[in-house]
């Protein structure tokens, strides 16, 4: 099952801000749900066929509830995954509010909102840096593990605390309960966003079908069906923002808002699946024309490597070198062309042929050479980047034990020393391969909920939507735990 790329987000274009009859907006919706429906179905069963057969580290569990309430002791380790699980996806919500925010306010009103998510995110990172020490071992004794845990607790709940302490006013600058006028004004950045993102899905899919054809499959095998799941969230953007505009008309404040903020969190996510696809293409393009020059680098660590290691038994100089010598022939295989093969060589993997090429120098002294540390830091940020797109476009189903590793890849890729880039690289592939399988372990329970409206099961994987029993979900909004939770209670 495909999706015609040419004209198929642009059928859904949301027109301009102005009301709408009631014809036209039924003619737009029936082919949007015919579309989102493709559109799961496509980007799924992409995402599943992508992926290579390799070792998976267990997640865990899933979405944590948005409730701060105490635990029994012996649930405190829980407790502690669930509380990191929701703060992080209060930080990531709130963080993609306030863009829309921004779009429509001056930088000086949105600066202590801002401020506030800056420093959540910070409590969050010691959070997550508390539970990478805690999963290896750190501390060791059971009183001081505890001790651990409450902290982990105690740093989600002041993240928590510093969103909803804000929340209300984040909400008067945002006016939306306000009547038409605010949540037009509110609509529009949003209804401009997806005309842009609609204009350019088909330009992303005929990147990708060029990376495709240049590149071996698995250099883009983590950004299969990004077009069409970028296609699902813009179908449910635009069929919640004809729905935002209509209750706006009618009067109806509450859903008019609960539409807006659904609408706003898919063309979120819709953005991070196409910057994924481009993202890729430059990173691709820089990594092939850094092959050559790795080569000669890793070849000039080589050269002399074993003065440079004096204090290591010369029957392991010998082995590291042999196996530089072995993984540098390799790459060079797979770079010559083959017989009848254009002079470009057979399609490969840039990014993987500099992994290889930097962990192959890596024990004769990595960064000595510095084309090296740049390679290093490129396939670091490849990882990265695409551990982070996956979970933030996943969350519903992403549990804690990912989110800490691509939290600890992230720290290292801030270092400047390369051989922390080696580790966040090694660490974000973890995270990305731990995601996919609790995505792959969840499933999808809300296929129900996809037949009613369109985009509803991705809306809901993606935590667009909160799964509260209601048939449209619950979305949520800026704000910590404490607000989630008074929100949801209020809709339900």
């Amino acid at each position: 099952m495909t999706i015609n790329t040419g004209t198929a987000v642009a059928a859904a274009a949301v027109p301009r801000a102005g009301p709408q009859d009631e014809t036209s907006d039924t003619a737009l919706v029936l082919p949007l749900v015919a579309l989102g429906a493709a559109g799961v179905l496509t980007g799924y069963g992409c995402l599943r066929r992508a992926r290579r057969a390799r070792a998976r580290t267990a997640p865990a569990g899933g979405p944590a509830p948005p409730s701060y309430g105490p635990a029994p002791r012996a649930g405190l380790d829980r407790q502690a995954r669930d509380r990191l699980v929701a703060a992080d996806d209060c930080v990531r919500t709130s963080r993609e509010e306030l863009a829309f925010a921004a779009a429509e306010f001056d930088a000086e009103a949105v600066e202590p909102y801002a401020r506030a998510v800056r420093q959540a995110e910070t409590e969050l990172a010691a959070a997550f840096a508390l539970r990478r020490r805690y999963d290896h071992g750190v501390p060791a004794d059971p009183a001081a593990r505890r001790q651990a845990l409450a902290g982990m607790v105690g740093r989600c709940e002041e993240a928590g605390r510093l969103l909803d302490a804000v929340a209300d006013g984040f909400d008067e600058l945002r006016g939306l309960d306000r009547g038409a006028d605010a949540l037009g004004a509110a609509l529009e950045p949003v209804e401009a966003r997806f005309r842009e993102l609609a204009a350019r899905t088909p330009t992303t899919q005929a990147r990708l079908a060029a990376l495709a054809a240049r590149y071996a499959p698995t250099a883009t095998e983590h950004t299969a069906g990004h077009v069409e799941q970028a296609k699902d969230r813009l179908v449910f953007a635009a069929l919640r923002l004809n729905q935002g505009r209509q209750a706006s008309d009618s009067g109806r404040v509450s859903a008019a808002v609960a539409h807006l903020r659904a609408a706003e969190g898919a063309v979120a996510q819709a953005a991070v699946f196409l910057d994924g696809v481009d993202r890729l293409a430059a990173v691709l393009d820089e990594a092939a024309a850094l092959v050559p020059a790795a080569l000669t680098g890793a070849e000039a660590e080589r050269a002399g490597a074993a003065d440079r290691l004096p204090d290591v038994p010369p029957g392991e100089v010998r082995a590291r070198l042999l196996h530089a010598d072995a993984v540098l022939a390799s790459v060079r295989g797979e770079l010559a062309p083959g017989p009848g093969d254009a002079a470009t060589g057979r399609p490969y993997e840039p990014v993987d042929l500099l992994r290889r090429i930097v962990r192959a120098a890596a024990p004769l002294a990595l960064g000595r050479t510095g084309v090296l540390s740049a390679a290093a830091l490129l396939t670091a940020r490849c990882a990265t980047d695409a551990a982070a797109g996956f979970v933030t476009t996943h969350r519903g189903a992403v549990g804690a034990a990912p989110r800490t590793l691509l939290a600890e890849a992230r720290r290292l890729l801030a270092s400047p020393a390369p051989a922390d880039h080696l580790r966040a690289d090694e660490l974000a592939r973890e995270a990305l391969a731990a995601a996919e399988q609790a995505v792959r372990a969840h499933g999808n329970p809300y296929a129900e909920a996809d037949t009613r409206v369109s985009g509803t099961a991705g809306a809901v994987l993606g935590g667009i939507l909160l799964p509260v029993g209601l048939p449209t979900g619950v979305p949520p909004a800026f704000g910590g735990p404490a607000t989630r939770t008074r929100r949801t209670a209020s809709a339900a």
